[in-house]
Order: structure tokens, then sequence, then C-alpha cells
């Protein structure tokens, strides 16, 4: 397939690596053009705007970093895309975001995917995918390229971001009781490595505490999933839960334990950051 990828950030780089691995021609935009030029060492094809990248795609993913950025290029993408083609769209956009990108749009899927950096590259990230069966279908070549396996939410657009922000409040979680409980220890005098040592395991252990809970020991912040996208998407999970009458109490903390992260200049950095926040 000719596959347009709209964004050359950490996921949208890892996401061309992996379709010219599957062997799939890809064109790559980005609003900062190095960061796409620097993707023809894998054989992709910079394209110099929107409509360039899209025109003669059989599918376009956008990978942007919310629906303010996907919906300005909304427009030239819609425009510029044959029929037959489908629009993949892989980012974190939220329930009212992904209904206003899609408003319109026939041809349309709502991919979003659940993974880092390392996933992205490797070609092993989940996608959670909604909407119509047959496009999901033409889809599937573009979704076994970049992901391990594919989770079908729905068969209308609009599940499986809403399941996305439902992922990624434990993930935010997660990452957050991680760096509580690691610089508790601290504070209290003992060791923080026997509490990774206690869990690791166990039952309440899992591979995500111990490769972020090293992180947080080592301060080693180099970024896979930024402070400033958690602080995006918890907004987005508020957002949600509002509307439909869902308690915010937990997710009103955890934005601000990231946000006070970010504004202590963390907000580029890893989201093992928000450990930055319980230490005093």
């Amino acid at each position: 397939m000719r596959v347009a990828v709209l964004g050359a950030g950490v996921m949208g780089a890892g996401m061309v690596r992996s379709l010219r691995r599957a062997g799939h021609d890809v064109a790559v935009w980005n609003r900062t053009p190095a960061k796409a030029a620097d993707l023809a060492s894998v054989g992709a094809v910079p394209a110099p705007d929107v409509t360039a990248a899209v025109t003669g795609a059989d599918a376009v993913i956008s990978m942007l970093f919310d629906a303010e950025a996907t919906l300005a290029v909304k427009a030239d993408l819609t425009a510029a895309l044959a029929d037959g083609a489908v629009w993949i769209q892989s980012a974190t956009v939220g329930v009212a975001g992904i209904g206003a990108v899609a408003e319109g749009v026939p041809a349309i899927v709502d991919a979003p995917v659940l993974g880092t950096r390392k996933p992205a590259d490797d070609g092993t990230l989940v996608v959670l995918a909604s909407g119509d069966p047959a496009l999901l279908e033409r889809c599937r070549p573009v979704f076994d390229a970049i992901g391990s396996r594919t989770v079908v939410a729905g068969d209308t657009v609009g599940p499986a971001s809403a399941l996305k922000l439902a992922c990624n409040s434990w993930v935010a979680l997660a990452m957050a009781g991680i760096g509580q409980s690691v610089q508790l220890a601290r504070a209290l005098g003992v060791d923080p490595r026997l509490f990774l040592s206690a869990i690791d395991g166990g039952p309440t252990g899992m591979p995500y505490a111990q490769v972020k809970g090293q992180a947080v020991l080592a301060g080693d912040y180099a970024t896979s999933f930024a402070v400033d996208g958690v602080v995006k998407d918890v907004g987005l999970m508020v957002d949600a839960a509002a509307q439909v009458g869902f308690p915010t109490g937990l997710l009103d903390a955890l934005r601000a334990l990231y946000a006070e992260a970010s504004a202590a200049g963390h907000g580029d950095a890893d989201m093992a950051a928000v450990a930055e926040s319980f230490r005093r």
C-alpha cells in the first residue's frame, strides 16, 4: 500500500519505520520539515505539505499532538483523499475531539494506539480501532505493520477514542503510583530499590513498575511519552468524564501532579518525571 503519515514525532516516526519494514511505500509530512526529512534514511518520501503527502495514498495516518492540530490539517487532507482511500486517525484527541475530526468524513476510522517509543519503532503497538467494518478491514495491512494486535472497540467512530482514554488513565495512574512509592521510600529513609525488589514477581508487581522505577531511581527521563502529553490526555479524560457524570476526583489529582512536573520544567521529559512532584 501507499501510506501517508502526518506527524513525524516519536510515535509517527516509529510508525513510518514499521511501515517501511513491512514493505509499504510511505510519504511523510511534519510541520517541522527536518523531522520528515530524517525519515528519508529508511526510504520514506518527505512531503512539502499535507496535500502532497496525501495525494495518491491508499491510507492516511494522522498522528498529531491533539484535536486542534488534527483539525488544522483536515481540510487539506480530505480534499486530497482519493476515492477508496481511508483516513486512519491515530492521535489521542478525546471523545469530543474525534467527533469534530470525523464530522463530514465518510472514509475515516478511529484508531488510536497503545505504546510509546519502542513499540512504535518495533511495530508492536496495540491498535484500538472502531468504525465501519469494511473500512477497518481495508486498514488491516497498516494495522498489522504498526501493531502486534488490534482491539476492535465498535463499528462506529468514537468507541476506540473512549477506550484510549480509559487505557491512558491506567497508565498515568500507574506511573504516578510508581513515582510516589519510590519517593516515599526515600523520604522514610528506606532504600527505594527495596520497593522494586519487594514487588518484583509478586501479584502486585508488573514489568512496567521495574522499567519505570529504575528510570526514576536513575533520574533518567529520556522521553517515550512526554509529561505535557499526559497533561493533555488527562484533561481529555476529565472532560469526557464530566460529560457523563463520572466522578473526576482522582483524575483531577493526576492532572495536578503531572502539571506540577511540567511547571517544574519537565514538560518535554518522559512521564516518569512525575516522580519529581513527590520530591521535597
